[in-house]
């Protein structure tokens, strides 16, 4: 099991660095563009908070953006929030079917390793990988305030990072369950889920009727506007995302487990 965990952590070794340093860097550069856009921030600040559907949708009625942590929740937060997202499906939707897909898994399962173990290698894997991703990320919004001359909001910092954390983790566990049962990496689909995870919250901060039901995705309790403006976490969100990441992996280990691979 350690020897496909160590296989698995040195594979995605590369994907893991140039997802982390691009996420990272361009949320760097977000927060520096603002010591730049400073003087025009308070119109633009105002004209924001009015368009309605549109600044409920990206947090502008809640936050200023004419501030430092108003700015970065509703730009470095968007960059974070589809950026881990995209790469927590892309790590997990391919990390188990690409042995049948590139012919691997009959030579991995014929050594002295159960399946289950395999899975709990590789799930082990994307976990460690989300939380490195996480880390780097962070110390690169820290590293903008300080540069800024700002200082540097940990608290409201730390619960953002754990909550989009635990967002990716949801999404991976979707994804990996998928790669589970997939015989083939399906690269579109990863995507997809973690496209439609975001519309679905997007789409729900502007139609009324659906407001009561933002809970069902991952992005409810992960919302960088929400979290910054000093709003209570949405605890059924977390509840529901806890769910579905434990029944995501629970299945992966039992479909993978009965499954028949093509040769």
């Amino acid at each position: 099991m350690r020897a496909v965990f160590v296989r698995e952590i040195r594979l995605n070794m590369k994907q893991l660095i140039i997802w982390s340093l691009t996420v990272g860097i361009l949320g760097l550069v977000c927060i520096l563009m603002y010591d730049s856009m400073q003087g025009d921030m308070k119109s633009m600040a105002d004209m924001f908070s009015q368009m309605g559907a549109f600044s409920d949708a990206f947090g502008m009625s809640t936050l200023s953006i004419a501030t430092v942590e108003g700015f970065f929740a509703t730009e470095v937060g968007t960059v974070h929030g589809l950026g881990g997202a995209m790469f927590a499906a892309i790590l997990a939707i391919g990390i188990i079917s690409k042995e049948e897909d590139g012919h691997t898994g009959e030579f991995l399962l014929s050594l002295p390793i159960s399946r289950r173990r395999v899975v709990a290698a590789k799930g082990g894997c994307v976990l460690v990988c989300l939380a490195a991703f996480s880390c780097v990320c962070a110390l690169f919004y820290a590293l903008g305030f300080v540069m800024l001359g700002e200082d540097i909001p940990f608290s409201k910092l730390a619960v953002f990072m754990a909550m989009q954390l635990l967002m990716n983790i949801e999404i991976s566990a979707i994804c990996f369950f998928i790669s589970g049962v997939s015989p083939k990496i399906n690269i579109g689909a990863g995507l997809g889920v973690a496209l439609i995870c975001y519309v679905y919250d997007l789409v729900g901060r502007v139609v009324p009727d659906m407001k009561d039901y933002l809970f069902m995705g991952p992005y409810s309790y992960a919302n960088a506007s929400e979290i910054f403006s000093g709003a209570d976490i949405a605890v059924a969100g977390v509840a529901v995302g806890l769910v579905i990441t434990v029944v995501a992996y629970v299945s992966t280990f039992v479909c993978f487990d009965r499954r028949d691979l093509a040769s």
